[in-house]
Order: structure tokens, then sequence, then C-alpha cells
């Protein structure tokens, strides 16, 4: 079986409580074959022979008897090894105090403290799968996705022509709030025009016209974009070529409403003129009640 042909294998791990449920639901209703908590010591058996004829995606973590981060390590790289698959690693990260908040939502116990508390179980697990997420091929940043957001997301990175090819993902957000985890390269564009300071703009976001224009007349902003177009058009073709299957890009101002939302979608809409499959969000819109201009697809 050709390279191009080999079948996808994607292990889905990370935390307890990170949206891995969700994940392998969304992965499902894509068209993958999921099998879910399977003891790692059978995974090789069941793909000894013919690779499947579906994608596969299959859940591992804590709870997965005889689980090891170094026999899942190993498991990929076995994989790796093969001509007719071609693993992903897919992790799901979340911030340890939206972990605790979640189990205490939901009284769940942790599985590695099920006689103590959700906290030390989340400790324990998190510094256990460390080495998971630095191997991860994909990492999703739950902390602030709804189970939705997260599907869609999915969506953006794994649905892509024929399962090949780069997928970018471009994020605003606030330097406030800290800049989301797993983002590749970030960009700082509090040097432009804050339309905080016009009370008239103050309350609208970067995806309003009037902000756009205050933005735009502002010198910096030409020179700026002929600049980080230029560096996206040379570096994706090449990080294409190097067989990476998704670039994060952040986009940061200080509050994430105004200057980074109108960066990251102007960017978004110049990437997917020119061809790519290009997911949008703006994690501090996201984070509006009722507000649904949080997230745009384009391809």
């Amino acid at each position: 079986m050709s390279e191009g042909s080999a079948q996808k294998v994607i292990i889905v791990t990370g935390p307890s409580g990170a949206g891995r449920s969700t994940a392998i639901a969304a992965l499902e209703d894509m068209g993958h074959e999921v099998i879910d908590n399977m003891p790692l010591s059978l995974i090789p058996r069941l793909l000894a022979g013919s690779p499947p004829e579906r994608p596969l995606a299959l859940g591992v973590d804590a709870r997965n008897r005889d689980f090891s981060p170094a026999q899942v390590l190993s498991l990929v790289e076995g994989l790796g090894a093969r001509a007719d698959i071609s693993p992903e690693l897919l992790y799901l990260d979340c911030q340890p105090d939206i972990l605790l908040r979640r189990y205490s939502e939901t009284r769940r116990r942790h599985p590695l403290a099920p006689t103590g508390s959700p906290a030390e179980g989340i400790a324990e697990e998190m510094a256990l799968v460390a080495p998971l997420r630095a191997r991860a091929d994909i990492l999703v940043d739950t902390s602030t996705l709804s189970p939705h957001e997260l599907r869609e997301e999915l969506r953006a990175r794994l649905m892509r022509d024929g399962g090949t090819g780069l997928a970018v993902t471009v994020q605003s957000f606030s330097f406030k709030r800290g800049a989301p985890r797993g983002l590749d390269m970030v960009f700082d564009v509090r040097f432009l025009r804050n339309p905080h300071w016009d009370p008239a703009l103050r309350p609208l976001t970067g995806l309003a016209p009037a902000v756009a224009a205050h933005i735009e007349a502002d010198p910096m902003l030409a020179t700026f974009w002929t600049h980080l177009l230029a560096m996206m058009q040379d570096l994706l073709p090449a990080f294409e070529k190097e067989g990476k299957s998704h670039l994060s890009v952040g986009i940061g101002c200080t509050g994430g409403q105004h200057r980074s939302v109108f960066v990251a979608e102007k960017l978004g809409k110049a990437l997917a003129e020119q061809g790519w499959q290009v997911s949008t969000r703006h994690r501090e819109l996201s984070r509006r009640a009722g507000s649904g201009a949080g997230h745009s697809n384009r391809d």
C-alpha cells in the first residue's frame, strides 16, 4: 500500500475531563470507526492484520487498563513504522482549574484519586501524561471550548481534502488572559490604534465595519500586513511540504475584542482566498453569553 493510501489511525488522549468523549463522538460523526477504553495491550493485535477500511480513532487515557504513556508512545512509533498505517496522536489539553471546575460541577470522582480530592488526581494525571502532550501531532486546548466548538475545531483540523494537506486555525485572544496553549505562532497587534478609547467604538468588536475602518486608518497597519502576509505565503507551503497537518496562529491584543479580531479575520480571509483551509476563532468573543460570532470556517 502506498503512503498516500495509508489508513489513518488517530490515538485520542489527554487528561480526564478534557473532552475525550466529545472528541470520540465527533470523530465517529466524521466517519471514523471508534473504539474507546480498549486495553493498550490489545491494540497491536487489533491492527496486526490488514488495516481498517475506515479511519480508526482509539480513545486512551488513565482509565484504560494497563495505561502508560511509554506504552502509548511505543504504539504510535510502531504504527508509524508501517507503510499501510498513518498514525496521529491527538491530545486534548485543558487548564487544571477548568478541569477542577468540571469535576466539581459533575460531582465525579477523579480516576487517579477515587478516595481523595479531584485536585490531587488532576495534578497527578497532568504529570503522568506530560510526555504525550509533548509528542502530540495535534494539540487542542479545550479550556474555553464548548462541546459544539470542540466538534467544529476537530472538523476544521481533520476534515481536509482527501485527509491530507495543511489546515490553518487563526485565533484572536486577549493578552490579559494569556495566550492560548498550543499555538505555533503568535503575533502581537497592540501597536495598532485601539478602538477601545473611542466611546462610540468601545461596545463594538473587530467584526464591525466602523472598527475595521478605525484600525485601517492606522499607517502602521499597511506595513505590518505586507510583512505578515508575505511571511505566511513563504511559511505555509514549507510547513505543508514537511508534512505538518495543522498550523495554529494566534493574534493577540489587550482585550481581544477589537484589533486582534480584525487582524485575525483579515488574515483568515486572505489565506482562504489563496486556497488554504482556514478556521477562524475569537476566544474572547466566544466567551460572551449568547454570542454566535466566535467561530467561522473557510475552505
